[in-house]
């Protein structure tokens, strides 16, 4: 398993660094259209190459997608807490009782044994 890993990532190494030699040229990013840029007086804009744009957008894309799953999943996080937290106090009460229990019934030893 360990080898086809390996094969897959360097499937992965090689179209990466193919797409990155294919795009080399450079291309400018502007911040907003040179219209709006001259109304509003803000003109920033960068020039990179295509293939870090892509690979940017790539990034960009799934840190999107890993916050959006992970603040949609918080109900579900928040239910296993809570189920966690039902469970631990409802396994004290049980611990309470057979002590309790075996108490009342005058038996110690069982009530060592029982914890």
């Amino acid at each position: 398993m360990r080898y086809i890993r390996y094969a897959f990532l360097a499937a992965i190494a090689i179209v990466l660094i193919t797409l990155a030699l294919a795009n080399r040229d450079f291309v400018t990013l502007n911040l907003l259209p040179s219209e709006l840029a001259g109304l509003v007086g803000i003109g920033y804009s960068v020039t990179l190459p295509l293939f870090v744009v892509i690979f940017g957008a790539i990034v960009g894309g799934l840190l999107i997608g890993f916050f959006w799953e992970w603040m949609r999943e918080s109900k579900h996080r928040a239910a296993a807490r809570d189920n966690k937290l039902a469970k631990d106090r409802l396994a004290r009460e049980v611990s309470k009782l057979k002590t309790d229990k075996a108490k009342s019934e005058g038996d110690e030893v069982l009530a060592l044994l029982e914890n």
